[in-house]
């Protein structure tokens, strides 16, 4: 079994330190998979474009695959099923209170607890 894992971030990363990937990079190599599936969830900013933007900028010249999901406009309607297909999590920043809220109405703080559980790494 996967270890369990979270790394708590607090700025810094793909959207404040574009030439400092260091945070990023450390994140991606706890996946322990040579190109790791990562899901960036934009919810705490309101899905700003401008965040996924510079994710999908980032992450492209990576030895990653990326997505992201929105709750705003979900792709899928199989929520849990993406989720725990993923190697990382990335949460982005942004009002916590209003994101808490919609995981909750949604059950993907549940879900998110059973990606931890399978050793999902959540960032």
């Amino acid at each position: 079994m996967k270890k369990q894992q979270i790394i708590a971030l607090g700025g810094g990363g793909f959207s404040e330190e574009p030439n400092n990937p260091l945070l990023d990079l450390y994140v991606l190599d706890q996946a322990g998979v040579l190109t790791p599936k990562i899901c960036f969830l934009p919810t705490a900013s309101g899905d700003s474009e401008s965040y996924l933007l510079k994710f999908y900028q980032f992450f492209a010249r990576q030895n990653c695959r990326t997505s992201h999901l929105s709750l705003f406009n979900p792709h899928t309607a199989k929520i849990e099923d993406f989720i725990l297909f993923q190697d990382i999590i990335y949460v982005g920043g942004g009002n916590t209170k209003s994101m808490l809220a919609l995981w909750r109405e949604w059950g993907l703080d549940r879900i998110l607890k059973k990606a931890y559980d399978n050793g999902i790494v959540l960032a």
